[in-house]
Formats: structure tokens, C-alpha cells, sequence
């Protein structure tokens, strides 16, 4: 009998390790907002949504956050720190999490999230509108002379967003508030 109870006993426990397992943590969630809860908001002169990460975990208070990419260089980043965890809602402004979360960027081959390919750039130019990244991308899917491309949300690189084509493939840098692709 008492070989039996241990063999079930090991059996339970193995099954609740393999649940634990198959969690997985809360990431931040890049395009998502979660509003309402806010206690404090602070800008974050590093445009970074990581440093608002950082902020939340070093506060007590802090249940989860939302980071606001600046609007231009006038309306800088803004980190939302907040009592509770709010639902989440789909919006490009922001990056948010729940405490102890930290960032990770979306990553998928055709979009470079958080990165910049500095240099090679041969035409630069303002974009207006909502569709930045998509804008940027396919200028350069357009253009034969370009080989990879660097769109920087509005705030970044002067007042509007702004879109870099590369006539070479420069190596990837993590920089916030930019976004990176290469076509060719």
C-alpha cells in the first residue's frame, strides 16, 4: 500500500509540474493600452517603454503599466503606473504590463520591433498619417535600390514620424520607438 500512495503522490506532482509548465508568464503587449487604475505618470525621457517597465517594479503600488510613445518631440513618452490590472485594449499608442512582466517586442521575419538599422540610408522622408510602419515598408518593397528600411514613430527623430531607405543591410541596434525591415 504504501508503494501505491507514492507512485499516485509522484504522478500528482508531475502532473502539476507539467501544468506550471504550460503557463505562460504575462509579457508586456506591444499595441496595447490598459486605461484607468493610474495613481502616477511620469515622462520617460528615454522613450523607452523597458525604463517605464523598471519603474513599476521598483514601486510597491505598482500592479501594471502603460507606456505612451510621444506624439512629437513636444509630447514626450509617458509612463501610467497603475493600482490594478485593467483590461487591455488594442491601440498603437502604447505598450503595457503587469508588474514583473518586463518587454518583449513582438518579433516575426518582416518587421524588426525596437530596432534600428543605422546608416545606408540613400532617401529619408516624413510620413503622415496612421500607417507608418506599413508606409515605410513599402517604399522601400517599391523602390529597387532599396535593400532594407527604418521607420521612427513621431518624437523619435524629429516632430512627424519618419521613414530611412538603405541602399545596404546594416546590422540591427536595439533603439526604442524605432521599427526596421529587410526587403532585399
Amino acid at each position: 500500500m504504501g508503494i501505491g500512495r507514492l507512485l499516485r503522490a509522484c504522478v500528482v506532482i508531475l502532473a502539476l509540474l507539467a501544468m506550471a509548465a504550460s503557463v505562460h508568464p504575462a509579457l508586456a503587449q506591444s499595441n496595447f493600452d490598459r486605461p484607468g487604475g493610474d495613481y502616477l505618470s511620469a515622462p520617460v525621457a528615454s522613450g523607452d517603454p523597458a525604463d517605464c517597465a523598471l519603474v513599476c517594479e521598483r514601486d510597491k503600488r505598482c500592479r501594471s503599466w502603460s507606456f505612451s510613445y510621444p506624439t512629437d518631440v513636444t509630447n514626450g513618452a509617458v509612463c501610467w503606473l497603475k493600482s490594478s490590472v485593467p483590461a487591455r485594449t488594442q491601440d498603437n499608442c502604447c505598450v503595457s504590463g503587469v508588474r514583473g512582466a518586463g518587454v518583449v517586442e513582438p518579433r516575426n521575419n518582416a518587421i524588426e520591433t525596437s530596432i534600428d538599422r543605422f546608416g545606408g540610408d540613400y532617401k529619408n522622408f516624413d510620413l503622415a498619417g496612421s500607417d507608418g510602419e506599413d508606409a515605410c515598408k513599402a517604399a522601400c518593397a517599391a523602390d529597387n535600390k532599396c535593400r532594407a528600411w527604418t521607420y521612427a514613430r513621431p518624437g523619435y527623430a524629429g516632430r512627424d514620424a519618419h521613414c530611412y531607405l538603405k541602399k545596404d543591410i546594416k546590422p540591427p541596434r536595439r533603439k526604442a520607438g524605432f521599427i526596421s525591415g529587410v526587403v532585399r
